[in-house]
């Protein structure tokens, strides 16, 4: 007799409370993020651009690719967070065709507030682990992630 049924079955629970896992989380990020009038795409791509801008500051097809997204999608993204003031297109001094995308002091400021309802929703999300099983958690994401442990961006 063979195995595949049950653990098909059981990939298709793990999915499944992936899945619910997923949407608790945006909903929770969502809440946590609404009194800074930011949207979580916004804040994923002003962390994005805080953490490239140390060299120099990202340009937009920069951003695109990192967000994995289409252009198209970061010009909104951009748009609304330079109505907000928290970034500002400023012309490459190399190449001036090229637009790069700075971190306003609002927008730095809109992080520090960031990071920290970031922490709330985290804090909230995860309340029911101990610190043992939060940490194994981390280890599990970052192997289905691909990501290295700490990475922030």
């Amino acid at each position: 007799m063979s195995t595949a049924p049950e653990t098909d079955s059981t990939d298709g629970v793990l999915a499944e409370q992936l899945l619910r896992l997923t949407r608790r989380l945006h909903r929770i990020q969502k809440r946590h993020l609404e009194p800074l009038g930011i949207t979580p795409a916004q804040s994923r791509l002003l962390r994005l651009v805080s953490c490239v801008e140390g060299d120099r500051p990202p340009r937009m097809a920069d951003l695109a690719a990192r967000l994995e997204v289409v252009p198209r999608a970061v010009t909104t993204l951009v748009d609304g967070l330079e109505a907000a003031g928290c970034v500002r297109r400023a012309p490459d001094p190399a190449n001036r065709r090229v637009i790069r995308i700075e971190l306003t002091d609002s927008g730095r400021e809109t992080l520090r507030r960031l990071r920290s309802a970031r922490t709330d929703a985290a804090e909230e999300i995860l309340a029911p682990l101990t610190a043992e099983q939060r940490d194994q958690l981390g280890g599990l994401l970052d192997a289905l992630t691909d990501a290295p442990r700490g990475r922030h961006c």
